[in-house]
C-alpha cells in the first residue's frame, strides 16, 4: 500500500491544518482539557481521512483482450443501452461505477489499445448520480480502441465534493489494460459505453474493484 502523488498536496495541507489548530486550542485555552482532547480527536480523524483517500494499493493485473475492466472502485449505479452523443452518436450499452469518498480514487484503462480521442469539457458539479452529470459536470471523455478494432469510450466525472479532474493520456496513445488513466479526487463517477450486443458480466449495486472485476466480455 502506497500514497498516490495526487495527495501529496493535499496530506500537507492537513498538516499544516492539523498543526496551526491545534496551536490555537493550546493558546486560547489552555485550560481547557476536553476542548484540547476534542482537538486532537478531530485532528487525528481527518488525517486518516485525507490518508486514506489517497491510498494507491498494488493490484495485480491479468490482461485480457476479450475482456473490459472496471475502471474504478467502487458501486455499479447504472446498466442501460442509452445514445452516445459526444463520439459514437449512436446506441450504446452504458454501466456507471460511483466512487464515494471512502473508495480508492485511481482510475485504470478497461482494455489495452491506442486513444484514438480525448476530450476534457468543463462544467458543473451536479452529485454524481444525478443523470445529468454523465452530460453537464466537468469530464473528460476518452476513447481506446482494441487490437481488434473494437472502440470503448470511458468518461471521468467529477460530483459535488470532486473539483479536480487528473488525466494521463492523450490522442495516439498506445495504452495497457490496468494501468492508470487518472484520477478524481473526493467521490465521483466513471461511465463505460460498450458497443451493443457486448456481454456485462456485472449487475446493478455490485461493489466493483478497478483492474480486477471484469465488466463485460467484447464479442469479436
Amino acid at each position: 500500500m502506497t500514497i498516490h502523488k495526487e495527495g501529496y498536496t493535499s496530506i500537507a495541507l492537513t498538516v499544516l491544518f492539523v498543526f496551526v489548530l491545534n496551536a490555537l486550542v493550546h493558546y486560547f485555552f489552555p485550560d481547557k482539557q476536553w476542548l484540547i482532547y476534542l482537538s486532537y480527536f478531530v485532528s487525528f480523524v481527518l488525517f486518516i481521512t485525507v490518508l486514506q483517500f489517497f491510498r494507491h494499493p498494488h493490484r495485480k493485473i491479468d490482461p485480457n483482450e476479450s475482456y473490459v475492466l472496471c475502471p474504478a472502485d467502487g458501486k455499479v449505479v447504472v446498466i442501460e443501452e442509452t445514445e452516445e452523443g459526444e463520439y459514437f452518436k449512436d446506441r450504446r450499452i452504458q454501466v456507471s461505477v460511483f466512487m464515494s469518498p471512502i473508495n480508492v480514487h485511481v482510475n485504470r484503462n478497461p482494455i489495452s489499445g491506442i486513444v484514438k480521442y480525448f476530450k476534457y469539457h468543463p462544467g458543473k458539479y451536479l452529485v454524481a448520480w444525478d443523470p445529468k452529470s454523465s452530460t453537464d459536470n466537468e469530464r473528460t471523455t476518452t476513447v481506446v480502441e482494441t487490437s481488434a478494432g473494437i472502440p470503448v469510450l470511458f468518461r471521468q466525472i467529477a460530483g459535488a465534493l470532486a473539483r479536480r479532474i487528473v488525466w494521463y493520456v492523450k490522442e495516439g496513445d498506445k495504452v495497457q489494460q490496468g494501468e492508470q488513466f487518472g484520477f478524481i479526487k473526493f467521490g465521483s463517477r466513471v461511465d463505460i459505453f460498450l458497443p451493443l450486443g457486448t456481454e456485462v458480466k456485472v449487475n446493478l449495486g455490485d461493489i466493483v474493484k478497478g483492474g480486477i472485476t471484469v465488466i463485460a466480455e467484447l464479442k469479436s
